[in-house]
């Protein structure tokens, strides 16, 4: 097992067990998705918690693994030749798990670029619309007089469950009767929407009955209900 000692993260968050893969995270919708994935995937690995109160993220050793200062980022002691392999942005975690374990994704080539086309729709569209649409409801944004910057991310969300709705009609989950990191990826930041954020009538997601089946079948998960909490908050 390689040595991770020489990355400089490992000063901050001093791995207690550094044949695991080391989790550098926070439960926000992006961050659940690494420790959600290695929940499923029954993956040995070590969570860390980034602290956004003290500012972890922009110091000196998170910058040394992500200079991109976002959470979730690893470093996998057993990597592509058994050398360490430090990775940031959730949906290449995602991708980069589900082939050490070839799980999570399909085998079938047209099948496993079609998952990847979901998880890319999230990362792409999803993602920073619902973020800019909590930003806007929930938080300073909400003290803006001008409402059409609110309004904007509240049709684009609206236009996106109705995506996905759309896709879910007759199918278990994303990829049909397969549950993939797609999943993974899109249904945190559903949960955040209509949980965290509150913006669950503003979208009208009553409507949206398709995400609402395969939302309450994702959280029901065992592995979920786990990874959600994962890095535990101090």
């Amino acid at each position: 097992m390689a040595d991770i000692s020489a990355f400089p993260i490992t000063r901050k968050w001093p791995a207690q067990h550094p044949d695991r893969i080391q989790l550098y995270s926070l439960p926000t919708p992006n961050g659940v998705k690494a420790s959600i994935a290695l929940e499923e995937l029954g993956l040995p690995y070590e969570p860390h918690l980034v602290s956004f109160e003290t500012n972890d993220q922009t110091s000196p050793e998170f910058l040394s693994l992500n200079p991109n200062n976002k959470i979730p980022a690893i470093l996998d002691p057993d990597g592509p030749g058994g050398k360490p392999l430090a990775l940031f942005e959730s949906g290449a975690i995602l991708i980069y798990l589900a082939d050490k374990t070839g799980q999570l994704v399909p085998q079938d080539a047209a099948a496993r670029y079609q998952t990847l086309q979901w998880v890319m729709w999230q990362m792409g569209g999803l993602g920073p619309m619902f973020g800019q649409l909590g930003f806007f409801h929930k938080f300073a944004g909400r003290d803006y007089e001008d409402k059409r910057p609110r309004d904007r991310y509240v049709a684009e969300s609206k236009r996106l469950l109705g995506v996905l709705d759309q896709r879910l009609a007759g199918r278990q989950w994303v990829m049909g009767d397969t549950y993939t990191i797609a999943d993974i990826a899109i249904l945190p930041w559903v949960r955040n929407l209509v949980g965290f954020y509150g913006a669950g009538e503003l979208v009208e997601f009553d409507q949206f009955k398709e995400v609402q089946r395969v939302l309450d079948a994702f959280v029901a998960r065992p592995a979920v209900a786990k990874g959600l909490n994962i890095p535990a908050r101090g």
